[in-house]
């Protein structure tokens, strides 16, 4: 660091913790990959045009201005201005002496709480209904959250990220990985209840082969997302232009008053969707005068596809209309809103001057991953992110809450330090960058405030304690896993979401039978022989608990070896009987599956993301196992089923 004295002014961290203790240095060559991603030879990092307040504590202005409101308002400042005088909102302060103004956003600086609840975590493609088209969609999810609210009486169902992704063959399975965090898939659209759809036409034989094909899908618990979009993007093309031909109509005001209200970030998205329908999902790889999103030649395409655009915008208005109403049917909704974006995707593309180039987001190595990980997606400058008033910030996280009553936030220590690893380059050479924490809490604050929903941050992992404190205060929930907890979990924070596991780790039938180990060796993972066994020990330690005899593994009421489900209940009233405000189960958990959702570290050796639950919705809503977790979780809340 001593080379590059003025890396620090520019948020590089000189180095980090080693889990184990040890300060590991930032490397040169990372330090000068940082610094050259923030262009730091162009410009300095000067005071910010954007102040972010907290109303708590009023705001000091020392020069005169005019205060503009979002709503309209205006008065004059100067000095202290109260509370009182500070709506929540995105203002702007306007210096009388003719400086340039100043974007000013006030927060309330803390997050809704939720209530003490209970719900089911659910990978939404997995939890398909005989309706489905070899996917789980939108209308299996209102189901879901209408049967779990009113027959098992849960507050909320999590799901995966929603996000979108390109519109062409070869679809991405992560929804970690999205093209746009701004956006949502369309594949998860109930066909059948879109406009049109149960219109009589000529074309009708056609549609329903269609539809056929797509439930014949649900036959194979390997999920084929190319086939499942080829089916519904004909079936999207074909009521698309059914729309057309209906003209005029309530629906189509409707649609366009949501388009014209989108602005210029749906109006991006949909060019970018269209572009990669002929050219590609990489915009990297177009034409050079197509590559600049705000370019003239990407102006007068557009006007020459205007059609295929409004398609992509339509896509977008019909998933958010049957997401809302999945928000609408029972228990709370909580999307999931991922890290990063494809470096590839639309984000990128319409946000090149906001986000770092020639490095990625990845994380050191560590005991568990001894080369370090790289998760391939480029990272916002913060100073630039901050020039534009935290704006692509906001536009994400207003996304996650929309329709919606809570977000858990991925890798939410990224608010605060991201690991930037540089191209060409493996994690050894990355270097942490400091973010404005503050000021990005505070507009995550305002956004969850304005829709009503709480906040958990996934905070798993290495997380600075300071950067725990600035999120309890702020009223962010922990996520505290039996897989990781040394302390009982009576001693779990009540500002928490209390879980056994996640998508990336192992399911109690996994863990318990040894099948989640026998899946990682056979595809030649590397394995951690101390933690397999610490899983293992934490079942133990629940049945004992649950027998009330330490050290003694029974089943309930006989002395025969428990059965999976029976260590699958043990290891939920643990976490149930947290103090925790929220406590999750997941539905593969409930059913006794031993595969998880996704092995990190694999690509084609494992089918992340593309297995589906064992049984439909129909038979989970009759399944004895799933009730039997349901009144364990809900035993703990102080309710019943």
């Amino acid at each position: 660091m001593a080379e590059t004295p003025d890396a620090e002014s520019w948020g590089l961290i000189p180095g980090h913790h080693h889990v184990r203790g040890s300060w590991v240095p930032a490397p040169e060559v990372g330090v000068q990959a940082a610094l050259r991603a923030m262009r730091a030879d162009d410009w300095a990092p000067a005071p910010t045009p954007t102040w972010v307040v907290s109303r708590n504590w009023g705001l000091h202005v020392p020069f005169e201005a005019d205060l503009r409101t979002e709503d309209g308002g205006h008065e004059r400042v100067r000095g202290h201005v109260p509370r009182e005088g500070l709506p929540l909102g995105y203002h702007w302060l306007e210096p009388t002496n003719g400086d340039e103004p100043v974007r000013l956003i006030v927060s309330p600086g803390v997050c809704p709480r939720p209530r003490r609840t209970w719900g089911w975590a659910v990978q939404l493609y997995a939890a398909r209904s005989r309706q489905s088209w070899g996917f789980g969609d939108l209308a299996d999810l209102r189901r879901l959250a209408a049967w779990s609210g009113s027959a098992l009486g849960a507050g909320l169902v999590l799901v995966n990220p929603l996000h979108a992704v390109g519109p062409n063959a070869g679809q991405q399975a992560s929804p970690y990985f999205p093209a746009s965090r701004r956006w949502r898939n369309p594949l998860y659209l109930r066909i059948e209840e879109v406009p049109g759809a149960a219109d009589e036409g000529v074309d009708r034989r056609a549609f329903e082969a269609l539809a056929v094909a797509g439930r014949a899908l649900n036959s194979d618990r390997r999920i084929d997302r190319d086939e499942v979009w080829r089916l519904k993007r004909a079936a999207l093309e074909w009521l698309w232009r059914r729309w057309r031909e209906r003209g005029e109509g309530p629906e189509a005001a409707t649609f366009a008053r949501w388009t014209a209200a989108q602005g210029a970030a749906l109006a991006g998205f949909a060019a970018w969707s269209a572009l990669a329908d002929h050219l590609g999902p990489d915009w990297r790889r177009w034409p050079e005068p197509l590559r600049d999103a705000r370019g003239p030649e990407v102006a007068v395409w557009v006007d020459a596809h205007r059609d295929e655009v409004r398609f992509h915008c339509w896509l977008q208005w019909l998933t958010e209309v049957q997401l809302v109403a999945a928000g609408e049917a029972g228990a709370t909704l909580v999307t999931d809103l991922a890290i990063g974006a494809d470096p590839a995707g639309a984000d990128a593309w319409q946000w090149q001057d906001v986000l770092a180039s020639g490095v990625s987001v990845g994380a050191p190595p560590d005991e568990f991953n001894s080369q370090g990980q790289n998760w391939g997606f480029p990272p916002f400058d913060p100073w630039r992110l901050r020039a534009r008033a935290y704006e692509p910030f906001a536009q994400i996280v207003r996304a996650a809450v929309a329709g919606a009553g809570g977000v858990r936030i991925d890798h939410v220590a990224g608010l605060f330090r991201l690991f930037w690893v540089p191209e060409g380059r493996g994690p050894v050479d990355g270097v942490y960058v400091r973010y404005p924490w503050e000021d990005l809490l505070n507009v995550l604050a305002l956004e969850a405030d304005r829709a009503g929903a709480f906040v958990v941050g996934e905070d798993l992992g290495t997380v600075e304690p300071e950067a725990r404190d600035a999120l309890t205060q702020r009223h962010i929930l922990s996520y505290r896993l039996l897989w990781f907890e040394e302390r009982p979990a009576s001693d779990w924070p009540e500002l928490a979401m209390a879980a056994v596991t996640t998508h990336d780790l192992p399911t109690v039938a996994g863990a318990w039978t040894g099948a989640d180990l026998a899946a990682r060796r056979a595809i030649g993972l590397e394995i951690d022989e101390a933690a397999e066994d610490g899983l293992r020990d934490r079942l133990v330690a629940s049945l004992d608990a649950q027998d009330g005899a330490r050290g003694v593994v029974t089943a309930e009421g006989s002395g025969d070896p428990p059965t999976v489900g029976e260590v699958v209940r043990a290891a939920y009233r643990v976490v149930s009987a947290a103090p925790s405000l929220l406590v999750t189960g997941t539905l593969d958990d409930a059913l006794e599956v031993e595969e998880r959702p996704n092995q990190p570290g694999t690509t084609d050796e494992w089918p992340n993301w593309s297995l589906a639950l064992p049984v439909p919705l129909e038979e989970i809503e009759a399944d004895p196992r799933v009730r039997l977790i349901a009144e364990v979780l809900a035993r703990g809340r102080g309710r019943s089923v």
